[in-house]
């Protein structure tokens, strides 16, 4: 019996060693560290730049809204009045939509639409227990509202009244003194750089995503999602029945005008039900000119309706 024990233990599988669980134990540890410290994993986060696009355009819009009405309020007094105040008017409503939005740690009407809001990324928590989504973070600070009302709405009035008035006092005429011409060289250099410097911005932001304008990438304003499970509240597809219907529209501008009416008449006769119709307008048309006379005469006695320089032998108006 005791051999038949020994030869059905060593039958049986093999022991593990002794030190088996240590080695699995160091083999899973950095897994379990990994999931106690999850809280310092980095969540990227991505924003749809067709959102923040449409929110700057929707921005515009409104402004454009508000100036309409505020035109109209104004509408009785001397034309041509309010034209050499339009840097100003769209100033002050630049500066309304900041001041009742960004200053008050809101977003713009265009934002808000797109689900959107302004986020400093310098104090933006990129780990921690805080972080869940990622968009998580508080908004703009003071200091960064009152650069972005400077730069972007004092930034915009002064450029549109800088040109004016070099238009006005014609700085790039060859005529004028030295320093006109000098101070008219700066201001296109500077819309050069600028321009320039747009146009690089724009390949990071549809690169990387983040900071559409230069203003934004200066100050860090990012902007994020305001909530994580809420879809924007614009739907295109109204836009889009309006871009389809235009864009026929205008193709029917463009090929009416090259086609002949008389070719189209003759291609659409044998399609006509009703014959008849169709062959008493051929008849009502005069014969020589073929066109509808405006005064009719009635010949005599083959009852052709003619034109007044072609009436012949008795002829009387109808």
């Amino acid at each position: 019996m005791p051999q038949v024990e020994s030869a059905a233990a060593s039958e049986g599988p093999p022991l593990p060693p002794q030190d088996a669980w240590v080695v699995e134990f160091r083999s899973l540890l950095p897994l379990w560290e990994s999931l106690r410290d999850s809280s310092k994993v980095i969540i990227p986060i991505s924003i749809s730049r067709v959102n923040q696009f449409d929110a700057a355009r929707l921005d515009v819009e409104m402004s454009a809204m508000l100036k309409e009405q505020l035109l109209k309020v104004f509408s009785l007094v001397k034309p041509g009045l309010l034209f050499q105040y339009e840097p100003e008017l769209d100033a002050f409503l630049e500066f309304l939509i900041w001041r009742f939005s960004i200053w008050v740690d809101k977003p713009t009407p265009g934002n808000a639409l797109m689900n959107l809001r302004y986020r400093d990324e310098r104090a933006a928590p990129i780990t921690g227990k805080e972080v869940r989504t990622g968009l998580e973070g508080s908004g703009l600070s003071v200091s960064q509202k009152i650069f972005y009302c400077i730069s972007f709405v004092g930034g915009q009035y002064i450029w549109s009244r800088l040109q004016s008035f070099s238009a006005f006092r014609r700085w790039g005429d060859s005529e004028q003194r030295p320093l006109a011409r000098h101070a008219w060289g700066l201001v296109q250099n500077a819309e050069v750089l600028y321009r320039a410097a747009s146009f690089f911005n724009l390949f990071l932001f549809l690169y990387g995503g983040r900071y559409k304008t230069i203003v934004e990438r200066i100050l860090k304003a990012r902007l994020v999602y305001g909530s994580p499970n809420m879809n924007r509240a614009v739907s295109f597809e109204y836009m889009n029945r309006q871009l389809v219907w235009n864009e026929f529209s205008e193709m029917l501008l463009l090929l009416l005008p090259l086609l002949n009416s008389s070719s189209v008449k003759k291609f659409l006769l044998p399609f006509s039900e009703d014959k008849s119709a169709g062959s008493s307008g051929d008849e009502a048309d005069c014969p020589i000119c073929r066109f509808s006379p405006s005064i009719p005469f009635i010949a005599l006695p083959c009852q052709h309706r003619k034109c007044q320089s072609v009436k012949k032998n008795a002829v009387y108006s109808i």
